[in-house]
């Protein structure tokens, strides 16, 4: 399958090289054909990476927004978009068991009664199938870390 992908980069690959080669009277003909096959061999599989290493990368983008109580509460599958501002901001550091469910709801899973988590929805990546976690760990009864784990 990738030895068909980069065939069928090469293709447009040689004409193009070709093309320039003929534009800026590089060479002869024969030579212009020779430069343009070792060159298209040399940068199809380049090209190919540079295109899986872009979409790798676009999979794994997902946009970072600011806590907003009413998108959390709303949407659970984008609140992953929201973890970071509350881990970086330290909102929740300080706060009590009540003022957290306040704040994020009464949706979440209880491990201890120093340790709950809420539900951040599937962060987008290459072979991400389970949802992350916003885990949240209690000291006297108030925050004292916030974190964020895979499922």
């Amino acid at each position: 399958m990738v030895l068909i992908i980069i065939l069928l980069i090469a293709i447009p690959t040689y004409f193009i090289l070709r093309w320039i080669l003929k534009r800026y009277q590089i060479g002869n003909a024969n030579s212009q054909k020779f430069i343009a096959i070792i060159s298209t061999i040399i940068l199809s599989p380049l090209i190919y990476v540079v295109f899986v290493v872009i979409w790798m990368f676009s999979i794994a983008y997902y946009p970072k927004k600011h806590f907003d109580k009413n998108k959390w509460k709303s949407n659970i599958e984008a609140r992953y978009e929201m973890s970071k501002d509350i881990i970086n901001s330290k909102l929740l550091i300080g706060k009590t068991n009540n003022e957290v469910i306040d704040l994020l709801g009464s949706d979440y899973y209880t491990h201890s009664e120093n340790h709950i988590s809420y539900d951040l929805g599937i962060v987008p990546g290459l072979l991400n199938i389970d949802p992350d976690f916003l885990d949240i760990y209690f000291e006297n009864q108030k925050v004292y870390k916030v974190e964020q784990n895979g499922g």
